[in-house]
């Protein structure tokens, strides 16, 4: 892929910061580097694109600094035929780079513009294994499971045992937990039984999980 000489340079920094932290997973490399994060960021935003900063999007959301996005996705550790649901769709950019290592991605957001604008984006790109709704994924999707993996870009005050029976056997739920003023545990959850297996692997900041949708925006 053809890219200008800064995209290049700044690919090449978070290439060196990840591997750095342990993470050297070919697939997820290939599949970041297939998707064009330039489009999912604003003008203003542009020169940051490839840093470890957080990005300010519409309603008032985030895009997760790069090098944070690839150790969540890594963590997850996705096979060719897992269904995964993600939890805030935010600009796309996460669900766009797990449909290139998952067999279908289904993402849901509390506000409708980034839903309408993420599924935009995904069409341009030609991404066809990627279902994108505004839904209340506070509890998750129970008729839509059960799902592989399930990551969650929002905070669960408390361990989110309602996810337990959306889990395939064996299936690993990625999220934060703590509360909206405290450093949150990004944990690892791996269901084991009826049960969760937690493992914490950072600790993060990200807003608290919003319950219900947005009536306007």
């Amino acid at each position: 892929m053809n890219r200008p000489v800064d995209d290049r340079e700044g690919f090449a920094a978070f290439l060196l910061r990840i591997r750095a932290r342990g993470v050297d997973d070919k697939r997820l490399i290939s599949a970041i580097e297939s998707v064009p994060r330039r489009g999912f960021v604003s003008g203003q935003w542009q020169p940051v694109v490839w840093s470890d900063r957080m990005i300010p999007i519409e309603c008032g959301e985030t895009l997760e600094g790069i090098d944070l996005q690839a150790q969540i996705i890594h963590a997850l550790e996705l096979e060719e035929h897992h269904r995964v649901l993600e939890i805030g769709t935010g600009s796309g950019y996460s669900a766009a780079v797990m449909s290139r290592l998952a067999g279908r991605v289904v993402t849901v957001d509390h506000y409708k513009t980034l839903t309408a604008q993420a599924r935009h984006r995904f069409e341009a790109l030609g991404i066809g294994n990627i279902i994108a709704r505004q839904a209340d994924a506070a509890n998750g999707l129970a008729g839509e499971g059960p799902f592989d993996r399930i990551v969650s870009w929002a905070a669960f005050a408390a361990l989110p045992r309602q996810f337990v029976d959306q889990l395939s056997s064996g299936g690993i739920m990625i999220t934060p937990i703590g509360g909206p003023e405290e450093e949150q545990a990004l944990a690892r959850l791996q269901k084991v039984g009826s049960r969760f297996d937690r493992a914490d692997i950072g600790v993060v900041r990200f807003q608290p999980v919003l319950s219900g949708v947005a009536a306007v925006i």
